[in-house]
């Protein structure tokens, strides 16, 4: 890993927590949906705010 500064870290930690929010935000609205569509939609972000979650963790190894 190629040294960052503090403030990045921080930035990156700050970015990893908000998708973690929204991947359990998303994925409990999707468990909620009783439309197929709103659910597919919901599903879709849950599963997009993880991907994001993940590649931003790459950063900190």
């Amino acid at each position: 890993m190629a040294n960052i500064s503090e403030l990045d870290l921080q930035n990156l930690r700050h970015l990893i927590g908000g998708y973690d929010n929204t991947h359990c935000k998303m994925k409990a609205y999707a468990e909620m949906a009783t439309d197929p569509k709103v659910k597919q939609f919901f599903t879709k972000s849950a599963q997009s705010a993880l991907d994001n979650k993940q590649t931003l963790m790459t950063f900190l190894q």
